[in-house]
């Protein structure tokens, strides 16, 4: 599966690229000094591996066989000086490898791979700028796992500081680093690059991987509404637009945006407005009315909108309204009342 692969980045490829041209430097050294000695002082071939060893190795137990001939002398200087300087090179590279942290780095990402690799109905968010970073603080205090995607050095230097954060450092329009991201198990994806044309080709990448994905896209220009909602988005979010619209409401509903505010985004979870689905109702409620539930009486909870078979929005609902296994509530409460009503509702009792 393509989320247990090693990330081919910048990184990897540099050190894998390190330890095999150390490895073939060796290899390499070993065959020139036995190929020379088997030839130039007529040793046997294990004479000849072990003069070469021990040459390498600056051991230097004694000469096999006879005294050294002239050549046998210059090759083995020749030897000793190429061994040096390629034990130099290994060394060197070996230690920036340990002393620079990215050995350290290295073990960091195999184990966010791992852990990746595990991680079932999340949520990917591509890009972290101010927008991925709210909506990464948004899931995490809503105990929501999820993925971080991001191509840039730096950002992803910034995640590694925190253990908690799971990402991978590619580029998002790629399948194979969507696949990486376990997109095929995911619940939802927010794209949140600044570039319009990068959230697109990222939109319609993940539809086609996963076509029941949650699909939600930022926007900066009113043109790309459109074609993100072609590509395949759920959703299509305007921060400008979000942004110029509360600063009028502040001017003449400044305490219905402050109220709203409160409960959607207040750290307290005193209240909150949670969504219910009704595909787990139980069998004694299909067909009932909202009133029959007691929903106020027996757990404090408020329904202040419905949406019907995942088509209409009811606000305020009358409670003679009939409920379905296919409609959401939309409830205000706090934890505990939000809590004891999914019991309710699931419950034959």
């Amino acid at each position: 599966m393509g989320s247990t692969k090693y990330r081919y980045n910048k990184f990897q490829v540099l050190s894998n690229r390190t330890i095999k041209i150390g490895i073939g430097l060796l290899v390499s050294i070993l065959a020139f000094g036995t190929i020379g000695y088997y030839f130039i002082e007529g040793l046997s071939l294990l004479d000849s591996i072990f003069m070469t060893v021990i040459t390498v190795s600056t051991v230097g137990f004694r000469y096999v066989g006879h005294e050294p001939t002239e050549m046998g002398k210059v090759f083995t200087i020749i030897l000793i000086i190429l061994s040096l300087g390629s034990l130099a090179y290994v060394g060197s590279n070996l230690g920036r490898f340990i002393f620079d942290g990215e050995l350290a780095n290295y073990i960091k990402t195999y184990r966010v791979d791992k852990r990746i690799a595990k991680l079932k109905d999340h949520v990917i968010i591509v890009g972290y700028g101010r927008n991925g970073e709210q909506a990464a603080m948004e899931l995490s205090e809503n105990g929501v796992e999820f993925v971080i995607l991001d191509k840039r050095d730096n950002v992803i230097s910034r995640l590694r500081e925190n253990p908690e954060l799971l990402y991978i450092k590619g580029d998002a329009t790629h399948e194979d680093i969507l696949d990486q991201a376990g997109v095929h198990r995911a619940r939802a994806l927010i794209a949140t690059t600044p570039n319009d044309a990068d959230n697109v080709f990222v939109v319609l990448t993940a539809r086609s991987m996963n076509p029941g994905l949650t699909v939600i896209s930022r926007a900066s220009e009113i043109e790309s509404q459109m074609k993100l909602k072609r590509a395949g988005a759920t959703n299509v979010i305007m921060p400008e637009r979000i942004g110029g619209q509360r600063m009028a409401k502040l001017v003449h509903q400044p305490d219905v945006v402050e109220f709203i505010e409160y409960i959607l985004l207040q750290k307290t979870q005193d209240v909150i407005l949670e969504e219910i689905t009704c595909r787990h109702l139980a069998q004694r409620f299909v067909g009932k009315s909202i009133g029959e539930l007691r929903v106020r009486e027996k757990t404090g909870a408020n329904i202040v909108g419905i949406k019907i078979s995942g088509a209409r929005y009811v606000f305020n609902p009358d409670p003679q309204m009939i409920l379905s296994r296919n409609d959401q509530l939309f409830v205000l409460a706090n934890r505990e009342q939000i809590m004891k009503l999914k019991e309710l509702m699931q419950s034959n009792d």
